[in-house]
């Protein structure tokens, strides 16, 4: 980059060095650069168009790395084929009795404690800690044990 000049003009010297255009030719000759954001043009004529998107336009600015492939940049981003995950174990878990017995609901219990039940089993088992796949599940789980908690509030009224 030269010195003085503003990063946008040093991109346009240096495209014009690649094309082996001379520095010295009239005012009003630059490079269109398409693609990069809401579309800035250079000062206007029918010069070179010079087209770029993603990350063709960042390395566009980096004059020493014209050697890399943006290709092999590209493969490294696609996702690979992983093996699919395991459900836990609790989350096998669904009838009542077995949410029942996790949660260990006595008599003795207060707001306060059923409170604290609840909220430890939906740190384990809420939906939107659990891989896509197993949603389903934790989410009947949660519904179960709330239902579970909630009847034993109220069930402290009543008394």
């Amino acid at each position: 980059m030269l010195f003085g000049q503003s990063v946008f003009q040093s991109v346009l010297t240096r495209l014009k060095q690649e094309h082996g255009e001379d520095e010295s030719e009239e005012a009003g000759t630059g490079f269109r650069i398409k693609g990069l954001g809401m579309g800035f043009v250079a000062p206007t004529d029918d010069g070179p168009v010079v087209t770029a998107t993603g990350t063709e336009a960042y390395f566009a600015f980096l004059p020493d790395v014209a050697e890399i492939e943006i290709e092999s940049m590209r493969a490294e981003d696609e996702p690979q084929d992983l093996p699919p995950p395991i459900i836990p174990a609790h989350l096998l878990r669904l009838t009542t009795e077995e949410i029942a017995a996790e949660l260990a609901i006595t008599a003795a219990d207060t707001e306060a404690t059923l409170g604290e039940k609840r909220r430890h089993f939906a740190k384990a088992n809420h939906p939107d800690g659990v891989a896509p796949e197993f949603r389903e599940n934790a989410n009947t789980r949660m519904k179960t044990a709330n239902f579970l908690i909630d009847t034993a509030i109220k069930g402290l009224f009543w008394r």
